[in-house]
């Protein structure tokens, strides 16, 4: 699996473990990814699949690396996609 495939499937598990907002993106605490079974499954490294995607701006959370245990409660923000009309506008 590349990155980019991780970076999808990374998305998948926010969604379904976290909490959607009203601005249409979805929060997860650390603790709860890194100790969801599925996600251990599915990811060989997920801090690194984490950096990658806060890197591509698809999600943010605070500090730059994450450590189970000490870092259980810190949020990630799946950022909500942009509208259609914005990536076909850029895709030109």
């Amino acid at each position: 699996m590349n990155v980019d495939e991780e970076v999808g499937r990374l998305k998948e598990e926010i969604q379904r473990l976290g909490q959607s907002q009203p601005d249409g993106s979805f929060k997860v605490k650390f603790g709860i990814l890194f100790n969801d079974d599925r996600c251990a499954n599915i990811f060989e490294a997920l801090v690194g699949t984490l950096r990658a995607a806060k890197k591509r701006k698809i999600v943010k959370f605070d500090g730059e690396l994450l450590l189970q245990g000490v870092h259980d409660n810190v949020e990630i923000t799946l950022l909500p996609s942009p509208p259609a009309e914005a990536v076909s506008v850029t895709a030109s």
